[in-house]
């Protein structure tokens, strides 16, 4: 795989991510902690995304 692709999957990912959270944050029944947990892999993938572009 290369880096552009490997790259363009974090971004997709990302992106799921980012979803999941706002959906996440509108459900009533969604824990504190697991909002969290899922930003915190969002950040981590952000942060392999801005690695792996330089």
């Amino acid at each position: 795989m290369s880096i552009a692709s490997h790259v363009e999957e974090l971004r997709k990912k990302h992106q799921n991510l980012s979803a999941a959270v706002e959906r996440a944050q509108r459900s009533p029944g969604t824990s504190d902690l697991e909002i969290v947990a899922m930003k915190r892999e969002k950040l981590r993938l952000k942060e392999q995304i801005t690695r792996l572009g330089h």
